[in-house]
């Protein structure tokens, strides 16, 4: 994978979904990571949409649990460790 985007806070999802679509149009692999309360990038449309171009959006299934139990998730629910293998498997990691 060329980027993750290592996602940590509510704000990341307005910073990550135009760095997405860039990173799609440019014809670049990427993922995304999701965790503590980036979770709310669930409802950001934007990011939603933009992630049709990642090729992996992964989300901390506690992290999910925790802010957004009984919601629909648009996002793959994971784990740390797969947190830990999409950084290994990473060019590039973009923390926001």
């Amino acid at each position: 994978m060329d980027v993750l985007i290592h996602m940590t806070c509510r704000d990341a999802a307005r910073l990550a979904a135009p760095l997405g679509r860039a990173l799609t149009s440019r014809g670049a692999t990427w993922g995304c990571f999701l965790t503590n309360d980036a979770v709310f990038a669930a409802d950001d449309a934007a990011f939603v949409e933009a992630v049709k171009g990642a090729s992996r959006a992964v989300v901390c299934e506690h992290s999910w649990d925790l802010h957004m139990a009984g919601r629909d998730n648009p996002f793959e629910r994971g784990s740390q460790t797969i947190n830990s293998g999409l950084m290994a498997d990473a060019a590039r990691v973009v923390s926001l």
